[in-house]
């Protein structure tokens, strides 16, 4: 029987599977893709979509899967039952889905899509990069999957605009590029979440923080301190705003604000909004500070801010100021000390015309605790500081550091090694504690839990 192996009809006996050799194979062959584009183009030809668009999805899918494997029928290239099954539902997935991307997004262990060239697509796995075999036929093709991802959400993508955010049905969040400011041809990154919303004690299981830290950190949400979450790109910020927020009573009306919403909130009183774009004329952009001055009429309990990351600073600190306690937020910073230096440039951003000390001290006085969450060359996510704003002392916020991660070498398998070290600083909102009816033991500021050991 004849075999097509790289996407060439060759005889002799069939290989050990083919779908696992098109897995493992850097290329998934060029004569593969002209076959299954050619059928792509005939159904186009023999079938109206339109009308298929008004039954129902699986039975649409069922009609269109009996036309390609028709057409497939049709084709002089020998393939096995295998091989035509392959080709069937990469076909489907392009009129369906999202072509070549739709295995990478049905697998679960991805949490990144990268796709950097049309031969060059990369995932994150356990917070590594992985090279992919999967392959778009050109940067065309690319553009079409990039142009149906924005369609869905309403939006548009072309050299008038070359940059978009969207969102997937699932919630995973898409950013594009295309020239002319993507050099090199279409630019494509998928951010996924788990179907499975991450609970504090699976975070304790991964090593991201002790049980301490958890401890600490449930009773900062009850008692309404106001919390800014602080990391870098893909540290794992937004994973660590969901958990916190899963604290917060029921009873309490929750308003949402984010650029591309993807916070998922276990809670039923949420009320959730999204920034908006400017359209072709330039007008109609509504930002992330219009939505957060909004909020404020909503009677809100509490106001999560998805990232803060320019003018709306200001108007975040001055509700965290005026009675709207129990806020969140997420910003970009290497340490908290950085994090409180890139808000005191952000509230500047909003040409307020306020003095340095006064912008320190609408933070000093807003911010109860800062979180650094960083990841690490094994691909691990660890809180490594959790860091209290004590106040303004002449000019300068003072902080003081309650638990910290230090890390202390990596071993042989490559998983870091270090410890979580309580400073043995008893916090001063531990009053707002009591008084909250939260009492955490002493002996909680003194732990020391070593991993990796």
């Amino acid at each position: 029987m004849a075999s097509f192996q790289n996407g060439v009809a060759t005889n002799g006996a069939p290989e050990a599977g083919w779908v696992t050799r098109m897995a493992n194979r850097d290329s998934s062959g060029v004569e593969y893709q002209e076959l299954k584009f050619a059928i792509h183009r005939k159904l186009l030809d023999r079938i109206n979509l339109e009308a298929l668009s008004s039954l129902a999805g699986e039975r649409a899918r069922s009609e269109i899967r009996s036309a390609v494997a028709k057409l497939v029928d049709e084709e002089r290239t020998p393939l096995s039952l295998s091989e035509k099954e392959r080709v069937i539902e990469e076909v489907l997935d392009e009129v369906f889905g999202l072509g070549p991307l739709e295995p990478l997004l049905r697998d679960p262990t991805v949490s990144d899509i990268l796709v950097t060239t049309p031969r060059l697509v990369y995932v994150e796995r356990a917070g590594k990069l992985y090279r992919t075999s999967v392959e778009f036929k050109d940067n065309t093709h690319l553009l079409r999957i990039i142009e149906k991802v924005v369609a869905r959400v309403g939006r548009r993508v072309d050299e008038s605009s070359p940059l978009v955010d969207a969102r997937l049905p699932d919630g995973s969040r898409v950013n594009a590029a295309i020239p002319p400011v993507a050099v090199d041809g279409p630019l494509l990154s998928i951010r996924r979440f788990g179907k499975d919303l991450l609970q504090g004690e699976d975070l304790v299981k991964k090593l991201a923080l002790t049980d301490g830290m958890l401890e600490l950190l449930k009773a900062c949400v009850r008692a309404r301190l106001n919390i800014v979450i602080c990391g870098g790109t893909g540290a794992g910020k937004t994973t660590l705003l969901n958990v916190l927020s899963s604290y917060i009573p029921e009873n309490e009306r929750i308003v949402t604000i984010e650029d591309a919403a993807e916070l998922r909130l276990r809670q039923t009183h949420v009320a959730r909004m999204e920034t908006r774009p400017a359209n072709i004329e330039g007008q109609g952009a509504i930002k992330i500070r219009d939505l957060v001055i909004n909020s404020l009429r909503m009677r809100p309990d509490r106001i999560i801010v998805g990232e803060v990351r320019s003018e709306e600073a200001l108007d975040m600190l001055q509700a965290m100021n005026t009675g709207h306690d129990g806020s969140l937020t997420t910003i970009h910073s290497n340490t908290p000390r950085d994090g409180v230096a890139r808000l005191e440039v952000m509230v500047g951003m909003a040409n307020a015309n306020m003095a340095p000390r006064a912008i320190r001290q609408q933070v000093s006085s807003a911010i109860d605790l800062m979180i650094q969450v960083s990841r690490f060359s094994d691909g691990s996510r660890k809180l490594t500081h959790i860091t209290e704003l004590v106040g303004l002392e002449g000019d300068q916020i003072t902080m003081q550091d309650i638990f910290l991660f230090e890390k202390s070498g990596v071993a042989e398998n490559g998983k870091v090694m270090g410890r979580f070290r309580a400073t043995g600083v008893r916090p001063r909102f531990y009053e707002k504690l009591k008084t909250s009816g939260i009492i955490l033991p002493a002996s909680l500021f003194q732990t020391v839990v070593e991993i990796g050991q």
